[in-house]
């Protein structure tokens, strides 16, 4: 029998102050950019500065009037400050930037990357809880959740890459998660002016292609239409309450014979080296609310095997936003080649499958062989790759050396 729990655990794995001084600035076809708040609430108050850290809270407001959070760790604990490029950390689907500092300071990426001396910035996506407002709509307007990963592209990378770059005067390094790297491998396959900002990227459980995934769950889930049903019915929040989600996902456990009391392993694999004794902690921090129509879009490229833009249901609409009556692809061949890439992926990982990240890789075949380096842990998993207690020696200290390289 599913419980409330389990239900927290789904949507985690579904996959993860200083005061700067106020700007209004505007970045032509980007965001209004406003930095500066004063929160007691804050991701700065009660995960980083508590460890010791200097921690600033900033604010970006994107084209379309989402107003996002983004933690800057600007000095290691010893309160030296940092001599390194920026490097940007983004999470995966239903997690916000807490995902990064949940762990020990010596096992938790966020900390580790400013004790090496990078100028840590983390980012919190639109609907998360520190990125749930905007300049006219509330969480509670339907509309406020009419957005795909296609927006998370276009607006929300957009503008903290440029906020990015405009505060610290250098292009940034860039570490993503689960949806973290669909987000930048669909950025870099289309917009070289912003691509020209970073200068490197570490995708860790790299997905693009979804069509092998290995979850039944979430495979079933895909098939079902599940998503989209909840969208139909009104439902534009995800996930719903556990009133509507519940008999939903007991019904799939029971169509795929899953032992739903222990969900992790059905979801995302069996992640080796996650601290159990953390799961207080993370589920303090999430699940994070998404858009329904964003898991409708990740459904339709499982369906699909395609990595192209949301699909409107029908020829008319697609003509409508698009001028065709098929989404455009996202073409990942159209990386530009000199890009330098560190692709992290796990043997047991059941959401960014192996089969599936060979196909990524295929398509990156003629990237440079000097910019392009691969940590494959058999042992790892989805999560293993952000909550890991070994992360740092398997995955964290070979991405440091190569953003040292770069």
């Amino acid at each position: 029998m599913l419980n409330f729990s389990s239900v927290l655990t789904f949507s985690v794995l579904f996959l993860a102050l200083a005061n700067a001084s106020a700007i209004d600035k505007v970045f032509p076809g980007n965001a209004i950019i406003n930095s500066s708040i004063n929160d007691d609430d804050t991701i700065c108050k009660s995960l980083v500065q508590t460890q010791g850290y200097a921690c600033e809270e900033h604010r970006v407001t994107t084209e379309d009037g989402y107003i996002l959070s983004v933690q800057r760790i600007p000095a290691g604990r010893s309160g030296k400050t940092a001599n390194k490029p920026p490097v940007l950390l983004q999470h995966g689907i239903f997690a916000d930037a807490a995902a990064w500092l949940l762990n020990s300071p010596d096992e938790s990426l966020g900390f580790i990357l400013a004790d090496s001396g990078f100028d840590v910035w983390l980012a919190n996506t639109r609907g998360t809880k520190y990125s749930s407002g905007h300049t006219s709509l509330s969480p509670n307007d339907s509309a406020y959740w009419e957005w795909s990963w296609d927006e998370l592209v276009q607006y929300d990378l957009s503008a903290l890459v440029q906020y990015v770059h405009y505060k610290t005067g250098q292009k940034l390094h860039y570490v993503g998660h689960s949806l973290g790297t669909l987000i930048a491998l669909a950025s870099f396959s289309q917009q070289a002016k912003l691509t020209n900002m970073f200068r490197s990227a570490a995708l860790l459980c790299p997905i693009a292609y979804l069509n092998q995934i290995q979850s039944q769950l979430t495979k079933v889930a895909a098939q079902l239409h599940m998503a989209e049903g909840l969208y139909n019915l009104g439902y534009h929040e995800f996930p719903p309450g556990w009133d509507v989600l519940g008999p939903i996902l007991e019904k799939i456990c029971n169509a795929t014979g899953s032992n739903c009391s222990d969900i992790m392993p059905a979801l995302t694999g069996p992640n080796c080296c996650v601290n159990a004794s953390k799961a207080s902690v993370l589920l303090k921090h999430q699940p994070q609310p998404t858009a329904t129509k964003n898991i409708i879009h990740l459904c339709q490229m499982i369906r699909t095997g395609t990595i192209a833009m949301y699909d409107y249901g029908s020829d008319d609409e697609n003509k409508k936003h698009y001028g065709n009556p098929n989404p455009p692809a996202y073409d990942m061949r159209n990386i530009p080649r000199e890009l330098p890439l560190f692709l992290g992926h796990g043997g047991q990982d059941m959401l960014a499958d192996v089969d599936d990240v060979e196909a990524l890789l295929n398509d990156l075949k003629d990237h440079d062989k000097g910019e392009m380096f691969q940590v494959y842990s058999e042992e790892y998993a989805h999560a293993d790759f952000v909550l890991g207690v070994n992360a740092s020696q398997v995955v964290y200290h070979p991405m440091i050396s190569f953003f040292n390289l770069h």
